[in-house]
């Protein structure tokens, strides 16, 4: 629910923005994503992917063998950038000033959380609860209506506050959401320069986000950040499931339609520009980041993913991966992300290595 009320309110925003405020965000990469058509809610297909999430290797795990979302599913089906600058860099044990100074808004002493309510309002979202509108498109509109009447109109000081308030909420409450009501402030640092934004491997630290949102207690039954990417992701990969239709056949990205998987070999690169930078990423087993979030994505592993044969998997002992844990250490303290996982860095610039199976069939595995 909190994931449908959230997309609803960023795309109050986004279409309130005047035409200048759309152009400097598709510069930096999230006009697709932010143009989507609002999608239902899988929560049976969610829970069901849980349920079968081995955190140990970092992949589902099927009959058929393991399986993980790639870099490549990333760019195809939400169209965001893989490539870039690894998402790293500093996370503070206070942000009032920088919340401050970028975005005119009031953080607690020692804390890291900005008010959702505050953040919301800032950006022109009042009475955001059930009952102005009867159906939530012309909710859409009332909000869009008086987003219109917050936001600056011209290129500013005023509007670069505006975008910095919009980002951040935007990847907090949606990207990158966490639990709880508040809106963490670990990405405003790279939110600074806002013609930086653009550089950083977004879609690459939205895998990673996505991986530990599925590492998390078994008690907790959503997925946190951008749904539609994962419920997309089992209807292109897993079409035995008859969960998804398609509708929109020939559009991209591919969240906006989908139909019976084909592992991408027939798919061209027309209307998809940001896909011919990222190749040199796509099939590869590399480290992905975003700030404290430094996880492997084991495609060696996860071989059916690619369209390969399933090789056998030897599992090596339990903890040989290093990497933060899910508890977010580190956040409480000034840490310099690049320096403490300097070599996972270097692993992601130099692309890590091309995964391929020698494997004739999936017996072995089986």
């Amino acid at each position: 629910m909190r994931a449908r009320v959230s997309w609803l309110l960023v795309l109050a925003v986004y279409l309130a923005f005047p035409s200048f405020q759309r152009e400097r965000l598709d510069e930096m990469g999230f006009g697709e994503i932010l143009r989507m058509e609002r999608m239902r809610v899988d929560d049976p297909l969610t829970q069901a992917l849980r349920s079968r999430w081995d955190m140990e290797a970092t992949a589902f795990v099927f009959p058929w063998g393991h399986m993980i979302p790639s870099l490549e599913d990333v760019s195809r089906i939400i169209g965001l950038r893989v490539y870039g600058r690894p998402m790293s860099g500093f996370t503070y044990p206070c942000y009032k000033e920088l919340a401050h100074r970028l975005l005119g808004l009031t953080v607690e002493q020692r804390s890291s959380l900005l008010s959702r309510v505050e953040l919301q309002e800032s950006l022109g979202l009042f009475q955001t609860g059930r009952g102005v509108a009867e159906t939530s498109d012309e909710q859409l509109q009332w909000l869009t209506r008086g987003c219109r009447e917050a936001l600056a109109d011209e290129p500013g000081a005023q509007a670069n506050l505006d975008l910095r308030r919009f980002l951040i909420f935007f990847i907090g409450r949606l990207m990158f959401a966490m639990r709880g009501d508040p809106v963490h402030c670990r990405f405003l640092p790279l939110l600074e320069d806002l013609g930086q934004v653009g550089s950083y491997a977004w879609g690459a630290a939205f895998l990673a986000h996505q991986f530990d949102s599925l590492g998390s207690s078994n008690r907790q039954t959503a997925i946190s950040s951008f749904y539609p990417f994962l419920q997309v992701w089992a209807y292109l990969h897993l079409p035995g499931l008859r969960r998804g239709i398609m509708e929109r056949p020939g559009v991209v990205p591919l969240a906006r339609c989908w139909a019976v998987w084909q592992p991408y070999l027939e798919e061209g690169s027309e209307g998809q520009p940001w896909l011919e930078p990222a190749r040199p990423y796509l099939g590869r087993t590399v480290w992905i980041h975003a700030l404290n979030l430094v996880l492997p994505l084991h495609l060696y592993l996860t071989q059916r993913s690619l369209d390969l044969h399933q090789s056998a998997v030897e599992f090596l002992s339990r903890g040989w991966t290093p990497r933060p844990s899910r508890s977010f250490w580190g956040l409480h303290d000034t840490t310099d992300w690049y320096e403490q996982a300097h070599e996972q860095i270097a692993d992601l610039e130099h692309r890590g290595r091309r995964v391929r199976s020698d494997a004739e069939s999936d017996d072995a595995y089986l």
